[in-house]
């Protein structure tokens, strides 16, 4: 049985809107609400939701045609918390290879300071991993 994913993207489920994109930036936003913590504070697993989503979208921008590419490993470090709006976030790259792509996510709040610093790094594959 086929299951259509792009009815179930995570992405869509916290709100994230992809704002610009290109092989050397990808920026989106997220709002807080509905991605709390119990103390009201943005979850962090949010955050790196966040970070891996815009990352993804970058290495797959990055990467040669035909290839796909998957998340290998992923940092967070949560600088302050975020309470209310929208946090942004800038995905630049720091490594693109041939086999691997190293990224930075850069998430602020709406005052423009910095609430977190993601790093992604994505392994490139010959062909898309087999969906259920």
């Amino acid at each position: 049985m086929r299951v259509d994913l792009f009815d179930q993207l995570l992405a869509d489920k916290l709100g994230i809107v992809v704002t610009d994109w290109d092989p050397q930036r990808v920026v989106g936003t997220m709002p807080v609400k509905g991605n709390r913590q119990p103390y009201g504070l943005l979850h962090g697993g949010a955050n790196a939701v966040l970070a891996e989503t815009l990352g993804s979208i970058a290495a797959m921008l990055n990467a040669p045609e035909g290839k796909a590419v998957v998340g290998l490993e992923l940092s967070c470090t949560h600088h302050r918390a975020a309470h209310d709006g929208l946090v942004t976030a800038v995905c630049t790259p720091l490594h693109v290879g041939r086999s691997t792509s190293t990224f930075e996510i850069v998430i602020t709040e709406e005052s423009g300071k910095r609430t977190c610093t993601s790093r992604l790094t994505c392994v490139t594959l010959d062909r898309p991993p087999t969906t259920p």
